[in-house]
């Protein structure tokens, strides 16, 4: 029993030896995981990944080769180098953990991708790793490429064979490339295996290919005695336009017409040529007969299917249009042309037709004529060729999108409008200009029309007519050239002390304050005690006064004066007015005040008021001996006003009397005597104690 214990784990060890030394003589590969064991070191738990580089990424160390080397090279080298960063080294071996190797598959699979397989992997593999081929993947000609070969291999093969000797063997690094069939293009579509058929089943210079009015048309693997019935059981029969007693087939690149319909009604091996690999068959669509009375019509535009048709003589206009397929969604059906081989162009509206809303007929159709369907205008596009003058109108200015539009009868100024995008926010809606022949034959005031609910009666339009809308001016502080697009007439002037002094458009509707607004109102500086209106009237002129700060105290609407177009506005600057205002009607105070100056004066003031006016007086002020200066037809008299003591003793009795005209000094104390004495004074004392001091 001893022996037989001691047998068995001779048994292990040596099958373990066995596998170590397997593994020694293992070179390492691309994608290969390695296991480090360092004693001690959480670092080197996990295995490391051989990179495309053939490295692996040690901590300490950094990138190491290891491609091509056996695991007892790998310890070799790495043990002096790790020992010098790490102790206990002397137990230090490196093994295989996992002998995975890197693929790279591309081509028509659903994740083309980097895949990780076992060494021993397959093709098979690599494909389920990139989640299957797309449909449409030409499967008898995948490739390996490795390095600068190719190797091309029939994964289809072995799919019918299940051979896996057919697969080549993989090495780590390899690309997997999986074509698309050349049936497909580079258009990926989708289908099952029940419709494999609908492209055919082939793809070489060995195929049957089939084409033409059959439902499946495409290339087909050839089969030995393969007849034309069994090419044509492939592609799934003719179709029902099939032109059967003409069938093409080239085989060996002579063409030969073969009649299906003959031989099915005399079945023989005589009149059925013989199919070889790399035939063609072509089933041409049936057309009839065309007989003495029949006539070839064209008919090409924005129709279905385009082309020639041949019809008999009951055949008319709508008949031709129906076998075409009928107009797309593109076609502007009121503009179709019938040319006919005289020249002449016949124009008719068919959507007008099919309305009932024309009594116009269909036209009628001769040999030779040529049916135009032309391409309905975009409204962005720019038309200027496609519409004629005679049926076009012109519309201009601050509009959405300016241009020339074909114009129609049922159409009114609204719907042209529309058309155009409707005006700019920037619009002159009150003067729509409408000019015909040169001149203008109307003015449209489109506000008033849409605040009346369409009392006003719209405008009739031409053909040939041209609508300008004019653009109303901008901030003419910003730009000055915009002031000429309004006409004077229809302006308003505002100037002097407002945000922008400049020539706006006014209209009727308009209030006063409309128009201050506009100007960006009132600045700082204006006085708006003293605003003057011009009124101006043909060759007259009148001038009106507004308090506009009255308006605010008391809300009277009856102090603003009527404006009109063509009226100017100035707002004077405040405090200004003395350079307007005559001498007879100001007073004048100068000397030590905050402001001296000119200022208006009337019946209702007094010496406090004009002194509050100029700020009052400074500190320099010697307020004690205030001259008056009164002003009279003889002669001037002046006298003392005390304001101090008038201050301690306040007594209306001792205020001098002020009248317009008078002058009144304030002076400084500076200019007084006693004062200048005392200043004299005090510098001769000090001039004295200096020398007495040297």
């Amino acid at each position: 029993m001893k022996s037989i214990f001691i047998f068995f784990i001779f048994f292990i060890f040596s099958s373990q030896a066995a596998g170590l030394v397997s593994d020694s003589d293992f070179e390492v590969q691309v994608g290969n995981k390695l296991l480090l064991y360092v004693p001690g070191e959480a670092e080197f738990d996990k295995p490391f990944e051989v990179d495309k580089n053939g490295q692996i990424n040690i901590p300490e160390i950094g990138r190491f080769d290891v491609v091509g080397k056996t695991t007892a090279q790998i310890t070799l080298e790495l043990r002096p180098i790790l020992g010098q960063f790490f102790i206990a080294i002397d137990d230090f071996y490196v093994e295989i953990s996992s002998r995975d190797i890197f693929i790279k598959i591309l081509g028509y699979v659903n994740n083309p991708s980097q895949v990780s397989i076992p060494d021993d992997g397959n093709i098979q593999m690599v494909i389920a790793k990139a989640d299957g081929l797309k449909p449409g993947a030409q499967l008898d000609r995948l490739q390996i490429r490795r390095s600068n070969e190719v190797i091309e291999f029939n994964y289809k093969a072995y799919l019918d064979t299940g051979n896996i000797t057919l697969l080549p063997p993989l090495k780590s690094g390899d690309t997997v490339f999986v074509p698309v069939s050349p049936l497909l293009g580079n258009v990926q579509i989708d289908f099952d295996a029940q419709t494999l058929s609908a492209t055919g089943d082939a793809s070489d210079d060995t195929a049957i290919t089939i084409l033409g009015e059959v439902h499946n048309p495409g290339s087909f693997s050839y089969k030995d005695n393969m007849s034309i019935l069994d090419a044509l059981m492939r592609s799934e029969g003719v179709t029902r336009y099939a032109d059967v007693t003409k069938i093409r087939v080239i085989v060996d690149k002579k063409p030969v017409i073969f009649d299906l319909k003959a031989y099915l009604d005399t079945p023989t091996n005589s009149n059925m040529p013989e199919l070889k690999a790399g035939s063609t068959i072509y089933v041409p669509i049936m057309v009839d007969d065309v007989n003495t009375t029949s006539r070839t019509v064209y008919i090409m535009g924005e129709v279905q299917k385009p082309g020639a048709y041949e019809a008999a003589d009951s055949t008319n206009f709508l008949d031709i249009l129906a076998n075409a397929g009928g107009p797309t969604r593109f076609a502007e059906t009121r503009q179709i042309k019938i040319l006919t081989p005289e020249g002449e162009s016949i124009l008719f509206d068919l959507q007008s037709y099919s309305e009932g809303t024309t009594t116009a007929k269909v036209p009628d159709l001769n040999p030779g004529d040529v049916i135009f369907v032309p391409e309905k205008t975009d409204v962005n596009e720019k038309s200027w060729l496609k519409i004629p003058t005679k049926r076009a109108i012109k519309i201009i200015g601050a509009i959405q999108s300016p241009g020339r539009y074909e114009w129609s009868s049922e159409m009114d100024f609204t719907d042209l409008l529309a058309h155009a995008g409707g005006p700019t926010k920037g619009a002159n809606i009150n003067d729509i200009k409408i000019v015909r022949n040169g001149d203008v034959t109307k003015r449209f005031d489109l506000e008033k029309y849409t605040i009346t609910d369409g009392q006003i009666q719209l405008p009739q339009l031409l053909a040939g007519d041209t609508i300008i809308v004019e653009e109303l001016p901008v901030d003419p502080g910003n730009n000055k050239s915009q002031w000429i697009r309004q006409e004077s007439s229809k302006s308003i002037y505002i100037m002097g002390q407002v945000g922008s002094p400049g020539r706006y458009a006014f209209n009727d509707n308009m209030h006063f304050l409309d128009i201050l607004s506009a100007a960006d109102g009132p600045n700082e500086s204006a006085d708006i005690r003293n605003i003057r209106i011009t009124h101006r009237n043909g060759q007259k002129a009148k001038v009106s006064k507004l308090n506009l700060s009255m308006y605010f105290e008391t809300g009277d609407e009856t102090l603003f004066p009527n404006v009109l177009p063509g009226d100017t506005i100035f707002v004077p600057e405040k405090d200004k007015d003395w350079l307007r205002t005559p001498k007879e009607r100001v007073v004048r105070i100068m000397g030590a005040v905050q402001k001296p100056g000119r200022y208006s004066f009337d019946d209702t003031m007094s010496i406090l008021d004009v002194l509050a006016e100029a700020g009052g007086p400074s500190s320099s002020a010697l307020i004690d001996k205030i001259v008056v200066v009164n002003h009279s037809c003889c002669k001037e008299q002046s006298r003392i006003f005390d304001l101090e003591e008038f201050i301690k003793s306040p007594n209306s009795a001792n205020l001098p009397v002020l009248r317009a005209g008078d002058t009144l000094f304030v002076p400084d104390k500076g200019q007084d005597l006693l004062s200048q004495f005392k200043d004299n004074f005090v510098d001769f004392i000090t001039i004295i104690a200096i020398v007495v001091g040297l």
